[in-house]
């Protein structure tokens, strides 16, 4: 019989049912301005353990003995309220300033998710800005068009793609600084009407500062790693040094942060050659150096060199302004710039008999013969990158019977340049190796520059008066342009302009929205949430041009529309005084994104190397959770489980249009069905006072249950494991406050062994382009000097462990801060 994610998650209700667990009381707010802060509504029941909010409940004459977690419609003050929807009962985690600043050794935005539950971010290095992508419970690390980044409600995920490759994807994390982050909020599951399908993994809001009166901070820190792989060792370092200033008089209200960093990251890539296509010697330099290992599918190869290490200088400054136009009316402007200067090196491990460096030429390893050294083994990139973004809003939040708010965001790649040395125009490739290639030759350059998304929206809250009702609608609108020029050099490739076209891609995509959603109390004891989300998508102006000729001809793609429902639907009961059991449903339809659609630069295959009318991945998920607070311990239970169907993924099928080739590219995936179990724990002064420890255990069995394609033979991937969800995956974190001044904390994070291809044929995850387990540990220790000083040391994987996902993964790292605040 086959079960709907829906169906497989309800067989277990009668289970979850039976558990004792139920959340934590909300927790008194540190540092609120509640004299003119946004309202919203939230559910107490669903309030997260680190939450820092002031809750007021509706029904000021509850008696002393009501239950610590009574369910009802509960207004929240903040000053900085989460933009993510609070009224429905599904599973939420925070992360405040505080808890970054005592037990999280962050570096990068992304750092504060570290700990969460079922959360990995692929951070590779410090300021990594092009594979740093998040994964979720049933979404892995190259699936980025499965979860939704925001900061202060804008957009900061690129939906002009999925995952990474010759362009890449990931949230645009370095829009916002670490000592910016006011607090973080992480939704699991695409359980609001009010967010895409690109929700259907998790949605991630960061609230950034915003002052109540003048204050002023400043930041400098050092991070070292001392690398060792393959036999090669080096200590790669970071610095960075930030600042912020704000303030706030009468109505008006800014704020101000800059941050810059410099950062050296270890070896990414490896060129190689694979063991058994060796020959006999006919020609060629000897050379000695390769490391001969297996790689990810256990076959011997020899790796001759580090393909990619990355030094990287980022600045970033950030602007908000806010004005109350009334009492309770506030327009707000947001404004971000990202400077990104990157170059790619490499490094030739191979050594003629002279001992000097091999870069380029036929070679012979062990008394064989393998292909030449070319540019694309030894590459070397140097990328100018400058973007963008402007948020601006308007915002009623009276908390009386309406509210209404209206917002727009603008993200514009207004400098994206990557060069790089070799040239391959036509089939015929012009070589261009080091070391000359660090001073000049052919090279090509990409631009990115037209680039962007912008975003519309309006939406209105509606508490008819005398009803327990809690009633929200709003249109939405985003579009999408994607623009890559990529230009040969015959020239120096590290300074002259744009020669001739090497490829051309464009495209656009937009999606227009309407959504409800009622949260209303159906009883003392219940609370239910109905949404429906309607969808129009369109795609157009798809083109791909592959020479300066036209010839092969380029691509003219025919523009597309379609229209979607999703519905949502979730339930919470309080089942006793302790004790509340909650029930979420959604759809979710993932739209194509512009480089998916029309993202090929060859046509290496066949002339149908893009596929235009790639179906959107649509999914259902569900989670029933409970749970629990036992004195000082809270705990939750969650069974989650989701089936997509034609999932988006690069694998091969044979094209019978194209004369039956074997066709590489990115397909539909009929059906992958996920189940799982997550469960957390969580307690405050725990056997002694100033002792607070939380832990999370996730168990996943997500699986290809339905694919026409396949990646070697028909049929290789059917029962196979989803990429990059590992079956078993863990956090745990212990902080101790030793005294006002002193504190330290133990944190440490375990993933179980995955899979990256599609067959499941890469066995060996200790290996370049393999993915392995991991157990790590951090730890961090906070000292603040005086009121205004403070100063943190910290170790991140402190036991040293040597664990890759496709690249290679830091080795143990120092860090440490000097922070003032004023």
């Amino acid at each position: 019989m086959k079960k709907t994610a829906l169906a497989r998650a309800a067989a277990a209700c009668a289970a979850l049912s039976s558990l004792a667990l139920a959340p934590a009381p909300a927790l008194a707010c540190e540092d609120c301005d509640c004299d003119d802060a946004p309202v919203a509504l939230v559910d107490t029941a669903t309030t997260t353990s680190t939450a820092s909010v002031k809750a007021a409940s509706i029904d000021a004459a509850a008696p002393l003995n009501a239950p610590r977690t009574k369910l009802g419609l509960v207004r929240m003050q903040g000053a900085s309220p989460t933009s993510l929807p609070t009224n429905i009962p599904t599973t939420r985690e925070t992360v405040t300033r505080e808890d970054i600043e005592r037990n999280i050794n962050a570096t990068d935005s992304e750092d504060a998710l570290k700990y969460l539950p079922s959360l990995l971010v692929r951070k590779r290095y410090i300021g990594d800005y092009n594979h740093a992508i998040l994964s979720s419970r049933a979404s892995g690390t190259g699936n980025s068009a499965r979860s939704a980044v925001y900061a202060d409600g804008i957009l900061l995920s690129n939906y002009l793609g999925n995952g990474v490759g010759g362009l890449s994807f990931p949230p645009r994390w370095g829009l916002v600084s670490p000592e910016e982050i006011a607090r973080v909020d992480v939704m699991y599951g695409p359980f609001s009407a009010a967010y895409p399908g690109n929700s259907v993994g998790a949605v991630v809001d960061y609230q950034t500062r915003m002052p109540t009166k003048f204050e002023a901070h400043a930041k400098v820190g050092f991070s070292s790693q001392s690398s060792e792989i393959y036999g090669h060792s080096n200590t790669y370092r970071a610095w960075a040094a930030s600042a912020s200033v704000g303030s706030r008089d009468g109505a008006f209200s800014w704020w101000i942060n800059v941050n810059h960093t410099d950062s050296d990251g270890q070896p990414l890539t490896f060129a190689n050659r694979v063991a058994s296509t060796g020959t006999a010697v006919t020609t060629g330099t000897p050379v000695n150096g390769a490391v001969l290992v297996p790689n990810s599918s256990n076959t011997p190869w020899y790796l001759l060199g580090a393909g990619t290490q990355y030094n990287t200088t980022q600045d970033h400054l950030r602007l908000k302004l806010a004005y109350d136009l009334s009492a309770t009316v506030r327009a707000s402007y947001v404004m971000g710039v990202w400077r990104n200067d990157s170059e790619g090196n490499s490094e030739s491990w191979l050594r003629d008999a002279a001992g000097k460096p091999v870069y380029s030429g036929v070679i012979a390893i062990d008394g064989k013969q393998f292909a030449k050294l070319t540019a694309s083994d030894f590459a070397v990139t140097r990328e100018k990158l400058q973007h963008v973004m402007h948020g601006l809003s308007v915002k009623s939040h009276s908390g009386g019977e309406w509210d209404w708010e209206v917002a727009a965001s603008l993200y514009d790649y207004q400098k994206d340049k990557k060069r790089q040395n070799g040239l391959t125009v036509n089939g015929v490739f012009t070589d261009n190796p080091q070391p000359g290639a660090l001073t000049g030759g052919a090279g090509t350059l990409a631009d990115g520059n037209g680039t962007g998304w912008n975003t519309l929206a309006a939406k209105g809250i509606w508490r008819p008066a005398g009803t327990d009702h809690v009633v929200e609608a709003g249109l939405q609108q985003d579009s999408y342009k994607l623009s890559y020029l990529t230009s040969g050099i015959t020239g120096n490739y590290l300074t002259d302009g744009p020669g001739d076209m090497v490829n051309n891609v464009t495209g656009k995509t937009r999606l227009q929205a309407a959504y409800a959603q009622d949260a209303w109390l159906i009883g003392t004891d219940w609370k239910a949430v109905l949404g429906l989300r309607a969808e129009h998508w369109q795609a157009r102006d798809g083109r791909t041009d592959f020479s300066p000729t036209g010839t092969p001809k380029p691509r003219i793609y025919a523009a597309r529309s379609e229209n979607f429902l999703s519905p949502k639907a979730a339930l919470s009961w309080q089942a006793a005084p302790e004790t509340v059991l909650k029930a979420s449903v959604g759809r979710a339809v993932r739209m194509p994104t512009v480089s998916e659609l029309y993202g090929a630069t060859s046509t290496t295959n066949s002339e149908y190397i893009n596929d235009p009318n790639l179906k959107p991945e649509k999914s259902w998920t569900a989670e029933l959770t409970a749970d629990q607070t036992w004195g000082a311990l809270q705990s939750r239970l969650t069974l989650f489980a989701e089936t997509t169907r034609d999932s988006l993924y690069s694998q091969t099928v044979v094209d019978p249009v194209a004369n039956n080739k074997n066709i590489s590219r990115v397909q539909n995936i009929d059906r992958i069905g996920t189940t799982g179990l997550e469960g957390t724990l969580a307690t405050t002064d725990w056997a002694l006072k100033g002792l607070d420890l939380s832990a999370s255990l996730t168990y996943t069995d997500s699986k290809i249950k339905a694919n026409r394609g396949f990646v070697s033979t028909a049929g290789d991937t059917i029962g196979k494991w989803q990429p990059n969800i590992p079956r078993w995956r863990a956090t745990a974190l212990a902080a101790y406050r030793f005294n006002e001044q002193w504190s330290a904390s133990l944190a440490a994070r375990y993933s179980g062994h995955q899979y990256r291809t599609l067959n499941n044929a890469d066995v060996n995850g200790f290996a370049y382009m393999g993915v392995s387990k991991y157990a790590t540990a951090d730890v961090r220790v906070l000292w603040k000097i005086t009121r205004e000083w403070s100063a943190a040391f910290g170790v991140d994987n402190l036991n040293n462990y040597q664990y890759w996902n496709f690249h290679n993964y830091p080795q143990r790292s120092y860090s440490a801060e000097l922070k003032f605040d004023l």
